[in-house]
This record gives C-alpha cells, structure tokens and sequence, in this order.
C-alpha cells in the first residue's frame, strides 16, 4: 500500500506542497532570515525520502508537475514590471548597464573560479548559467555541453543563498536605492532571489524581475563568445 502511494505522482506533489507549508510556519514562528522556507522545506523532503528509503524517480514523478509553473511564474512578473513603468522608463539606461555588467561579472567570476580550481570544461559549460533562471540555464548548459542536473543544482543553490542573504547585503552595504537593490538581486540570483525582492517592496520585485530576463538573455548572448 506505501510502495503504491510513493510510486504515485500525488505523493511526489502533496510531499512538495506540504514540506513548504511547513517552512512557511516554521518561518513564520522563529522569524530567522535563514530558515527560509525553500530551504527548509528541501530538507524536510530530503530527510523524509531517506528515512523510509523512497526512491528519487518516484519523488520526481509528481514534483515535475511543480516544475512546469516556473515558466509561466516567471512570466507573471510582468504584472509588477508594468506598474513600474514609469520608474523603469526613467532609470532605462541604468538598468541596461547594470544588467549587462551583473550577466558579464557572473560569467567572467565562473570561468575565473573554474580555471583556477582546474575544472573540466564540462563542468565550467554546466556552472556558467548559475545565476540565470533555470527555464534558460538548463538550455543554455544543454547546448554549450554541460552537465544539465549539475546546473540545476548550481541554480538552485545561487537562488537560495541570495535569497537568505540578500537582505543583509543590502543591510551591510547601506544599499537604500530600490532600483539598485532589485538589479542586484535579480542579476545575481535569478527568480528565487526575486521571491525575496517581491518581499521587500514592489519596485524591487519588479527591477528584480527585469533583470532575470536581462540577465539571462546577456548571458546567452556572452555564451556565444566563448
């Protein structure tokens, strides 16, 4: 009965949407910025599939489900950039530098680190894309012949380190600029890093989310280059 339940896609779906209501609470209760909910609620599933040994392919077979919103997701973060027009007409040139700069600082840190660790161009191909959001990393490191699951991975782990410590960049540097603060964080961290964006007020969630789009479509460019 457990082995036909885990095997089901509801169990992949219900385990994804329950573990991140219980991150919800537990931020909600403790008020920490580093239990992010995102975080949390990886390792609640993570402890839960190793604990009553269930195996990935089943976990994946319904939170794939979950995975196809991230596109559309994505997209509806043109709603916040529209009523931002006004603010994103005024700064246009300021925020085409800062998104070009952030996409070229992003790449060129990549390849630094990776020559200088003495990494394989595979895994330099697969890490290249790690501030860009996943809908365009997986395909960009597919094309250039990197390891598709390590950049998701790379993705997912940049998302969520800028999106526990954004708020204390900000803090620490004394960024009080929303434009500057919603570039940065949608440059160098991509849509999780705007989930965070969004929470701090409504121009850095929709600058945030401009400069995913940006950002990725500059790396792609950059991509082509090297």
């Amino acid at each position: 009965m457990f082995q036909q339940f885990t095997s089901s896609p509801l169990f992949g779906f219900s385990l994804c949407i329950l573990a991140y209501i219980v991150g919800v609470k537990i931020k909600d209760k403790f008020k920490y910025t580093l239990l992010n909910p995102i975080l949390t609620s990886s390792i609640l599933i993570i402890g839960i599939l190793f604990a009553f040994k269930i195996p990935l392919e089943n976990f994946l077979a319904g939170a794939n489900i979950i995975s196809m919103f991230l596109a559309p997701a994505t997209a509806a973060l043109a709603l916040s950039m529209y009523r931002q027009i006004h603010v994103i007409k005024r700064n246009i040139i300021p925020i085409a530098v800062g998104c070009i700069v952030g996409a070229a600082t992003a790449v060129a840190s990549v390849l630094f680190l990776c020559k200088a660790m003495g990494l394989t161009e595979e895994l330099t191909a697969s890490l290249i894309p790690k501030s860009i959001t996943t809908a365009i990393a997986s395909e960009l490191s597919l094309h250039m012949g990197g390891i598709v699951p390590i950049t998701v991975a790379s993705v997912a782990v940049t998302g969520l380190f800028g999106a526990i410590m954004s708020p204390l960049f900000i803090k620490w540097f004394n960024l009080n600029n929303s434009i500057a603060a919603g570039l940065a964080i949608g440059a160098s961290c991509h849509a999780l890093g705007t989930t965070k964006a969004i929470e701090l007020g409504e121009t850095e969630g929709s600058l945030s989310g401009i400069a995913v789009g940006l950002c990725g479509l500059i790396t792609v460019f950059i991509s082509m280059f090297l």
